[in-house]
């Protein structure tokens, strides 16, 4: 029996998930298509729109869209598209995001030290805004060395944040595995394990408080990496706080992230409740087409062909990071659907000669037209149904204008609204 849908959506990630989700807004049968887990897991959860124009910190981004090229994704849907992403984003996210009272940039701090320009953080990131002008303290875990907190409070001091920032390592209370996951540092706050320290058994949230009041010192804030619970961050930090006396705050860390997969959580909820239909784990080797449009795709399991026929299709697989653009030492692919990806002939002009250079590889990626549909070499739509959004759009470097977020929301977005209203026609 064939499996048949009115918006069929390639890739999970973050683009994918807004695609499908609007587009089952609009009424819709959707299905998501993804043969691995979303990417998000392995973000920040932080969410951009954009940071960083030639180079400069942006504070305003809604003030730098229209000065963008052309060719840039944000000019291609619009700065209503920017902010209706966002909108169904704040939708998702609930009270679990921040920053929906302005359009300015917050600047957090990493754990690497950095601060990072973005439109929307975690509620238990939103105590650490790097822009106010209070004492912190930093904590690090001797165990957990993928942040070292002395270090990203000397990187912080170094640009010039507001107040003044210390970090400390700290051993985490209990007898937990050197090579213990974050997951596990999380679930021991969540359930409030009882750990053995020195003064006998005790809860491990006043465990940990007590391992830091010698440390405290005069600050107004503790920074702690992000794994203060999965499901009850909000219980966790408020018990540190009722102890320490001071405010706490999470600061977003690499992969794997429980901030990004919290993210993925609540897509993933909304999905649900849409009704969307996720099919995942096998990814999508071929597909038939006739007449300028596309039929169906097919996945792959174990050499057997499943195919999905749908009226409309959208394109979110990513870009070089996520392999949704690929390349070999010849030319630059789109490998789903074999869209055609601009790039010139001569494979050193994909790059600069200086590491940090303006690499032309970075904004490789099909070319759309105002609809999202990619294009042809000849500048005409690959296929009637066919519309991409997110990382697989080329157009701009999402790393150097801290961009990736917001584009994957926008296009998202405007993709999944197009693709669900041509199903209902």
């Amino acid at each position: 029996m064939a499996i048949e849908d009115d918006v069929c959506v390639i890739g999970g990630g973050l683009a994918g998930m807004t695609a499908a989700l609007r587009a089952a807004r609009e009424g819709a049968r959707v299905r998501l298509l993804s043969h691995k887990k979303s990417t998000l897991r392995h973000a920040s959860g932080l969410v951009d729109i954009l940071g960083y124009a030639d180079g400069e910190l942006v504070a305003d981004p809604f003030d730098m869209l229209s000065l963008l090229p052309k060719t840039h994704p944000y000019r291609r849907v619009g700065n209503d598209a920017v902010r209706a992403g966002l909108s169904l984003f704040d939708d998702v996210t609930g009270d679990a995001y921040r920053g929906t009272h302005t359009d300015a940039n917050a600047l957090v701090a990493t754990h690497g030290g950095t601060v990072k320009p973005t439109a929307r953080y975690p509620a238990r990131v939103a105590p650490g805004l790097a822009s106010r002008d209070r004492k912190t303290l930093l904590v690090g875990f001797d165990s957990l060395t993928a942040f070292d907190a002395p270090l990203a409070a000397d990187h912080l001091a170094a640009a010039g944040v507001p107040g003044t920032t210390r970090g400390v390592t700290v051993a985490f209370p209990g007898d937990f595995r050197a090579d213990s996951r974050v997951t596990r540092f999380a679930r021991a706050l969540d359930d409030d394990e009882t750990v053995e320290t020195a003064s006998g058994s005790t809860p491990v949230r006043r465990a940990l408080a007590r391992t830091l009041e010698s440390h405290l010192g005069n600050a107004e804030r503790v920074g702690f990496p992000a794994v203060l619970g999965e499901e009850e961050s909000q219980e966790v930090r408020e018990a540190l706080e009722s102890s320490l006396g001071v405010d706490v705050f999470e600061v977003p860390m690499g992969p794997p992230s429980l901030l990004g997969l919290r993210l993925e959580a609540l897509f993933q909820e909304a999905l649900d409740e849409a009704g969307v239909r996720r099919t995942t784990g096998n990814p999508v080797t071929e597909f038939d087409a006739s007449d300028g449009r596309i039929q169906s795709v097919s996945t792959d399991r174990n050499g057997r062909p499943t195919p999905f026929h749908a009226d409309e299709f959208v394109l979110a697989t990513g870009g070089l990071v996520g392999k949704g653009i690929d390349s070999d030492r010849e030319e630059v692919i789109e490998p789903v659907f074999d869209c055609h990806v601009p790039h010139p002939d001569d494979r050193y002009e994909w790059f600069d000669d200086e590491a940090f250079g303006d690499h032309p590889f970075a904004r490789f990626g099909v070319d759309v037209d105002d609809d999202l549909r990619p294009l042809d070499a000849d500048g005409g739509a690959e296929y009637d149904n066919l519309r991409a959004a997110g990382g697989v759009l080329g157009g701009a470097d999402f790393a150097a204008e801290k961009s990736g977020s917001g584009i994957s929301l926008a296009t998202g977005h405007a993709a999944g609204r197009a693709a669900g209203a041509a199903a209902n026609q």
